[in-house]
């Protein structure tokens, strides 16, 4: 199952998503839309799973929730938009995990793309797929593309969709990382 992934679009739809998610089965938002037609022209698209960030009005709020935990594939996942990363969560999400630790975790907030493993949790793989919008402190605009099949992560790859504040397409790097061994109970 290929996922787009994809943060911080803060009211802005590229188009070039469209492109790069049209492959995929699913997309999902990790908070700060912006905009609910933002969600909607996602969810034109293909289907959408997202939470809401701390910029989202109560439009955005009542239809995605604060936290989704949900399988994809055999994998255990939790998106939230403020997580933090690996030594440095957010202390919401440090007692979650207390409690109960996914085999991964996916947030926004930062605009910073991450991809950490967090040892202290089992090995969860913690994903914040970098800001796709125009606001924030963040040089490049990202995506992230996934392949899930039987319990792994099989293929990630980030999408560099060009420079913030520039609106003009421009030509996307494609990084491939390759597979990401999921691991824990």
């Amino acid at each position: 199952m290929r996922i787009g992934i994809m943060a911080d679009t803060h009211g802005f739809f590229d188009p070039q998503v469209a492109q790069h998610f049209a492959e995929c089965d699913e997309i999902w938002h990790a908070g700060d839309f912006g905009t609910l037609r933002v969600a909607e022209q996602l969810s034109a698209l293909k289907p959408l799973r997202g939470v809401f960030g701390n910029i989202d009005d109560q439009a955005i709020r009542d239809i995605y929730p604060e936290d989704l935990w949900f399988e994809c594939c055999g994998v255990r996942i939790w998106m939230t938009h403020i997580a933090g990363h690996p030594g440095r969560y957010d202390r919401r999400v440090q007692q979650q995990l207390d409690r109960k630790s996914p085999q991964l975790l996916i947030c926004g907030h930062s605009h910073i793309l991450r991809v950490d493993r967090d040892k202290r949790h089992n090995g969860m793989l913690c994903l914040n797929p970098g800001a796709t919008g125009h606001h924030g402190f963040h040089l490049l605009r990202t995506i992230m593309l996934a392949d899930f099949a039987d319990g792994q992560i099989t293929a990630l790859n980030i999408v560099e969709l060009g420079p913030r504040g520039i609106r003009k397409p421009t030509e996307p790097n494609l990084i491939e990382l390759g597979p990401w061994p999921i691991t824990g109970d």
